[in-house]
């Protein structure tokens, strides 16, 4: 087979059909392109997309904090953070001196009430301030250009609802209160919808949509299998089928354990899971195993063994887990999350060298 750009590969891939090789992408911390930077591996500035070669482009044009005019306020500083309130009146605190995700510290929204005063009302329609056209239109011509496949990306509705009001209200409503936490799913199911009419008619279509939207945590999913499909599936199935029924697939980024909630992510019209997170008791080979034939993944290889920047520990987690999970082509070669500044830029090469050696197909 001749090779293929990213764009070829990366739609087969979704689909488990026959390909040159794996897929590749991956993501990185900004600490870790800064240190890279320093030791003279990459050019300051550099996209690590283009420096690996990587096959997907991904860019996230919305926001959707409730708030369009609100200006970020800065309540407290110190020398290593900055606690501020956004646009959806949540306290985060953000460390200055190494990235990380911030701390939700307060929340303006707790319960059906004060999301009906605070939220609701701006999110009901699909203000064009919300969507980064320019941005969209760049990355996509980019992607075109370097042959790569182009992804719409942003968060789900359980991803839109926790920063919105945390996730011990969030779940606690969950179980008091479903009836509040559904008409958020579909508030924000509705308003996702209509911002992705509207970007993707004026400037074009993408090749798929990738949706962050972290449901689990070690060992255990956020809820009930239960839960899931009464209170979050309903906006999933909401989402992807307007994907869908532009021929448009759909990647499903989750961290944590999610392997319970798995079979009702399928139906609710996922292609692809997205990072497999060992550490938190994720194993791609029992779900290639189980969900193969259904379904396609994205990572899966235990950054750990990446960061103790031993080749042999890289090789052996690679050599077990690639030759097999390549096997009904739909697999892409990722961390089980992102490459911490600890993995030494030769490792990170030895990485992709030898897990695309792996992967190449003899047809």
């Amino acid at each position: 087979m001749q090779p293929m750009t990213g764009a070829e590969r990366i739609g087969n891939i979704l689909k488990r059909q026959p390909v040159d090789r794996v897929g590749l992408f991956e993501h990185f911390w900004t600490d870790t392109q800064q240190a890279w930077t320093e030791l003279g591996h990459i050019q300051p500035g550099e996209d690590l997309v283009d420096h690996f070669g990587l096959d997907i482009t991904l860019h996230w044009p919305f926001n959707m904090v409730a708030d369009l005019d609100a200006v970020p306020e800065i309540i407290e500083e110190t020398e290593e953070t900055i606690l501020t309130r956004d646009g959806n009146g949540a306290l985060l605190r953000r460390h200055k001196l190494h990235e990380a995700t911030p701390e939700h510290v307060d929340f303006a929204v707790r319960d059906r009430e004060t999301w009906e005063q605070v939220a609701r009302p701006r999110l009901l329609e699909p203000d064009e301030r919300r969507i980064d056209f320019m941005g969209y239109r760049r990355a996509r011509e980019s992607a075109r250009r370097h042959g790569r496949f182009f992804a719409w990306s942003g968060v789900n509705v359980f991803e839109l609802m926790h920063p919105l009001c945390g996730h011990e209200h969030m779940l606690l409503g969950m179980a008091l209160d479903p009836g509040w936490v559904r008409d958020m799913v579909a508030v924000y199911a509705n308003l996702t919808i209509a911002l992705q009419e509207i970007l993707f008619a004026r400037e074009g279509w993408p090749d798929g949509i990738w949706y962050y939207e972290d449901m689990g945590f070690k060992g255990r999913p956020f809820m009930s299998p239960r839960m899931y499909r009464e209170i979050v599936q309903p906006g999933h199935i909401d989402t992807i089928r307007f994907a869908k029924s532009q021929g448009l697939p759909v990647i499903m980024h989750s961290c944590g354990m999610v392997e319970p909630l798995l079979p009702h992510m399928i139906e609710a019209g996922i292609d692809c899971l997205q990072v497999i997170e060992v550490k938190a008791g994720m194993d791609l080979l029992k779900l290639y195993r189980e969900y193969g034939e259904r379904l396609s993944f994205m990572g899966g290889i235990d950054v750990r063994t990446l960061y103790s920047n031993d080749s042999a520990l890289v090789n052996a987690e690679l050599e077990a887990k690639v030759p097999i999970v390549k096997g009904n082509y739909g697999y892409v070669l990722h961390s089980d999350h992102s490459i911490p500044n600890t993995v030494s830029y030769d490792t990170y090469c030895y990485f992709v060298e030898r897990g695309l050696g792996l992967g190449r197909y003899d047809h």
